[in-house]
């Protein structure tokens, strides 16, 4: 198993800008729906609490960009764990694209979420779910150190 977990995608063009590369704000994008797939693969159980009363805050959301990529690329965002505290966790993303000729580092993200519970206008920060911890354990770049 590796440290990270890993969203495959291929570009597309409504995620390019007039000039033919792909538009910054779409790796936010892919960072949103790689945590939406790790949750959907392997903390289900979260997926059940966030249709209660459990939110999932975006605090802080950061992306380096190291080359372009253009339609049809193929894509791997690796997720890792990076930091995680009573309410909140952090993750890293690396983005990759893939091709014949290997693998070419084209990005690396991060994003500091905020586990909180109640109704909108009296929302609380919570402690970070149990079946979250369970499933982001063999993922954490802690363990690595």
């Amino acid at each position: 198993m590796s440290d990270y977990f890993e969203y495959r995608h291929v570009v597309g063009f409504e995620e390019t800008n007039m000039v033919g590369n792909v538009y910054y704000v779409n790796y936010l994008r892919w960072q949103g729906r790689c945590r939406e797939m790790f949750l959907k693969q392997h903390a289900p159980d979260v997926l059940v609490d966030l249709q209660a009363d459990l939110k999932l805050f975006t605090l802080r959301v950061d992306c380096e960009f190291f080359a372009e990529i253009t339609a049809f690329d193929e894509l791997a965002i690796r997720m890792r764990l990076v930091d995680l505290a009573q309410t909140q966790v952090e993750f890293s993303f690396d983005y990759v694209r893939l091709d014949a000729g290997g693998e070419l580092p084209v990005a690396r993200g991060r994003q500091r979420v905020a586990c909180m519970r109640g109704p909108n206008t009296r929302t609380v920060p919570t402690r970070v779910p149990e079946a979250l911890l369970r499933a982001l354990a063999p993922y954490s770049a802690l363990a690595r150190v």
